[in-house]
């Protein structure tokens, strides 16, 4: 009787996941429509304000996209040489940084949530530390980090942790502690274990604003590894490297060419994880009232 209790609280506390009707012809339109149409409308801008500028003799500033693709992968001088394999080379580097700082950031941060939810003291005593965390300046511990740590990897992996763990604590400690308060009710009537709390009730309703802060916390995690870049200038180039010394040679269109993988390794990386996102909780799903 008192199992059966618990194991019917806990499956109303989960995200109710709500069958979807297959996808016809009118609503993938709606779907992939207007993001289509508004990259149709951010080109046309970009080649007009590029135009503008190349007739105001300023085209260092602001290239058009097909200069930029072919001044950077087909240059049409033989002298020049292709980006592809620095820019390949330098994009592993950062991926890797990247996603290494961001699976260490993901396990410290549950876990600090996860101590910071089983009680008000702990959550008081912790908290701080990670409001401190996000609010200290990220470019004034760099250097600290790299005199006291070296410029290795490690390093670079560090001040990926330190951007991107704060989305992770917070996230997650929000939603640990949105479980419904009837069904926590129910099972301290039952006398349900703490961990019989976390694992049945408080993990799976908290299992959308965990992926919710694993999404904001790939992004950050990327810009980690291009910060630590600009700092940290030894050993293999990552795409910070690239974008600086580009930008020390003015070549504006392999630099807006770097710029530009740089942001869609944040894109990729964030839609990686809001897919894993939707198989883990469900396509749709409801949150407890």
């Amino acid at each position: 009787m008192t199992t059966t209790a618990v194991k019917q609280a806990a499956a109303d506390s989960q995200p109710k996941v709500v069958a979807r009707p297959p996808a016809r012809r009118g609503d993938r339109l709606k779907t992939y429509g207007p993001p289509l149409l508004a990259f149709g409308v951010i080109l046309v801008v970009w080649y007009a304000l590029a135009g503008y500028l190349a007739a105001q003799g300023r085209t260092t500033i602001l290239p058009n996209p097909t200069r930029i693709i072919v001044d950077s992968f087909a240059p049409a001088d033989p002298r020049d040489t292709p980006i592809t394999a620095d820019l390949l080379s330098s994009l592993a580097l950062s991926t890797g940084v990247a996603l290494t700082g961001l699976a260490i950031s993901i396990v410290i941060g549950i876990v600090w949530a996860v101590l910071m939810s089983q009680a008000r003291w702990v959550e008081r005593s912790l908290f701080p530390y990670a409001v401190m965390l996000q609010c200290v300046p990220i470019l004034a511990l760099v250097p600290l980090i790299g005199s006291s740590l070296g410029y290795s990897l490690e390093s670079r992996v560090l001040v990926c942790v330190l951007i991107s763990l704060f989305p992770m604590v917070s996230n997650t400690l929000f939603g640990l502690q949105a479980a419904d308060r009837s069904s926590r009710e129910l099972f301290q009537l039952q006398g349900a274990s703490r961990w019989t709390v976390l694992t049945k009730l408080q993990f799976p309703g908290a299992m959308p604003a965990i992926f919710a802060g694993m999404r904001i916390s790939a992004g950050l995690a990327v810009i980690g590894a291009i910060v630590g870049d600009f700092f940290f200038r030894r050993g293999q180039a990552g795409l910070g490297v690239l974008i600086n010394n580009y930008a020390s040679r003015l070549q504006t269109a392999e630099l807006w060419a770097a710029v530009l993988t740089a942001s869609l390794l944040g894109v990729v990386i964030f839609l990686v994880f809001g897919w894993i996102g939707k198989l883990a909780v469900g396509r749709w799903y409801e949150p407890s009232a």
